[in-house]
């Protein structure tokens, strides 16, 4: 009979290395379920959340590819909480549809990866895994990263990190907490794979 695999849950904030570090775990043998690809599946050209999105918010805010205007919506979501509360309500359940179906297709996989950027301010993630690794670095850390990867003002970056856990409460969260903090992608590699033993990798 074969061993339920391990299902690990992995976070971090904006320009934490997390995606890196899902693709270091993958060299080692995980299957990793992207959450925020899903998500960001959803809203494309044809994604099963445009129709509820042109429903519940207008056709401004599909673009004309027929993807969701992110810029619009992003805009929307900073000036009106309930507007977020309203976009989720269309998101997560097509999310959560999509990653339980990913997993029942990966049952023989030792280990899970759940990369869930939002997985501390979801509140139901944490119940559903076994373990949670938490990828942590410095704010200043995180702010020069996702200047130089995506060219935005720090304070833009400041706002975006304000809208996530605070990093207390994404370490308070954390079985294991991997700090990627001055040291090479070569560096990051050799410590992914000596923590991946952790998880039956």
């Amino acid at each position: 009979m074969l061993q339920a695999p391990l299902r690990l849950g992995l976070t971090g904030g904006i320009g934490s290395g997390k995606s890196t570090v899902a693709a270091l775990l993958a060299l080692q043998g995980a299957a990793v379920i992207d959450a925020d690809a899903i998500s960001r599946a959803t809203t494309a050209a044809g994604g099963a959340a445009i129709a509820p999105i042109r429903q519940q918010f207008g056709a401004d805010f599909v673009a004309s590819d027929g993807a969701m205007d992110r810029d619009r919506m992003r805009q929307k979501v900073f000036e009106d909480p309930r507007a977020k509360a309203r976009l989720e309500a269309i998101i997560h359940p097509l999310v959560g549809l999509e990653v339980a179906a990913q997993a029942m297709a990966q049952a023989g996989a030792r280990c899970i990866v759940f990369d869930i950027p939002l997985l501390v301010e979801s509140g139901h993630w944490r119940k559903k895994l076994q373990r949670v690794l938490v990828v942590d670095c410095s704010a200043q850390t995180q702010i020069s990263r996702v200047q130089a990867r995506n060219g935005l003002a720090p304070e833009q970056v400041q706002k975006i990190m304000a809208a996530q856990a605070s990093r207390n409460r994404r370490l308070a969260a954390a079985d294991l907490v991997l700090c990627n903090e001055g040291m090479s992608l070569a560096e990051l590699a050799t410590l992914v794979k000596r923590v991946a033993g952790q998880f039956g990798l």
